[in-house]
C-alpha cells in the first residue's frame, strides 16, 4: 500500500478507491463504497443501512445519454480583441 490506496486482492491489477455519497438528510457519508479501478475486475464493497454488500452489479445510471460538458468559447471577433461597443 505504501501510503496510497490498497491493491485489489480480487485481481491484483487495480487498486481500491473510496467513494462517498450523501445521506437522506444531505449529510456526507465518507467511504460509502470501495471499488476496484480495473474495469475487468468489478470488485466492490458498499455499505447500506448498516450492512456491507459485496460485488453488487455496478451500473452507469447516466448510460450513453451522458451530457457533454462544453467550455464557453468567446465569439471569434471577441477572442481577437475586437469587441463591439
Amino acid at each position: 500500500m505504501d501510503g496510497g490506496f490498497p491493491i485489489c486482492r480480487e485481481c491484483s491489477a487495480g487498486v481500491l478507491v473510496p467513494l462517498s455519497d450523501f445521506g437522506a438528510q444531505g449529510a456526507a457519508i465518507h467511504y460509502k463504497a470501495w471499488v476496484c479501478t480495473n474495469p475487468q475486475c468489478g470488485f466492490n464493497l458498499k455499505m447500506r443501512g448498516g450492512e456491507v454488500h459485496r460485488n453488487e452489479p455496478v451500473t452507469d445510471l447516466h448510460g450513453s445519454a451522458r451530457p457533454v460538458l462544453r467550455r464557453a468559447v468567446a465569439p471569434a471577433n471577441e477572442a481577437a480583441g475586437n469587441r463591439a461597443v
